[in-house]
């Protein structure tokens, strides 16, 4: 196993145009539910339901009902191994951009200045009517949440299901995996589109493609790290330290 991380380190350094393409899972360990996986939050509240942009229009309370603690307590919630380990790989010159299908904020709180949010974030909640912006945790209680300059109802800076993906972030996203020569796709399913395309049109584009997942989720890769990202990461971040020094 450490060979493998030498290599991967090795051809990360060689190649320098690095993405990472994240999902759900590279922010578990800080403790926020995943969506998909075994106990997720979508196995208790049907989606259609409680994330629906129609639903929300009809009845903001349920989505208000499953996210309204998390907004409020948003500053409990802080990056873990993971987050940080790719903040140090930008520093380092190695990673370009983060490509995220979470709305956490994470990336951004541990320090990665490029990040494309192609969900939202959850971060930033809007008036519906005035378009005044909130930012977690201070938001008005209630729910929904009213805007205290107009009253209009609050929605936070996410897509909804039955909503577009931003054009600007679906457009930066795919314009940095066209031109990356590595993709470490960190912690998603590959069920979600059209995110999971990412990696294929970096291949395309004859990138190396690099999994870190507790399971396989990406049948075309040319190394797979099987273990947390918050374990794999750091090591990886040490590996390229000791190519420097050399």
């Amino acid at each position: 196993m450490e060979d493998l991380y030498k290599e991967v380190a090795r051809v990360m350094k060689e190649r320098k145009y690095c993405v990472a393409s994240t999902g759900a899972g590279i922010s578990a360990e800080s403790g926020i539910s995943t969506f998909r996986s075994k106990g997720g939050l979508w196995e208790k509240y049907d989606p259609a339901v409680y994330a629906s942009i129609d639903v929300f229009r009809q009845d903001p309370s349920k989505y208000w009902t499953i996210r309204g603690d998390f907004i409020r307590n948003y500053d409990q919630y802080n990056p873990n191994n993971a987050h940080v380990a790719l903040a140090e790989l930008e520093s380092l010159g190695i990673l370009r951009s983060v490509i995220t299908q979470n709305i956490d904020g994470l990336h951004k709180k541990a320090g990665n200045k490029q990040v494309i949010e192609v969900h939202g974030s959850i971060r930033e909640i809007n008036c519906l009517q005035c378009h005044r912006q909130y930012i977690a945790p201070d938001v008005p209680e209630g729910l929904p949440p009213y805007c205290e300059s107009c009253g209009g109802v609050l929605k936070p800076n996410t897509v909804l299901f039955g909503e577009q993906l931003p054009w600007d972030a679906l457009t930066r996203a795919q314009e940095e995996s066209s031109m990356c020569n590595v993709m470490l796709v960190i912690g998603t399913s590959a069920n979600v589109y059209p995110a999971a395309a990412f990696p294929d049109l970096a291949r395309q584009n004859g990138a190396i493609i690099v999994e870190v997942n507790v399971e396989r989720a990406f049948p075309k890769v040319d190394y797979f790290l099987g273990e947390k990202a918050g374990t794999a990461l750091p090591k990886l971040v040490e590996e390229i330290k000791k190519l420097s020094e050399k």
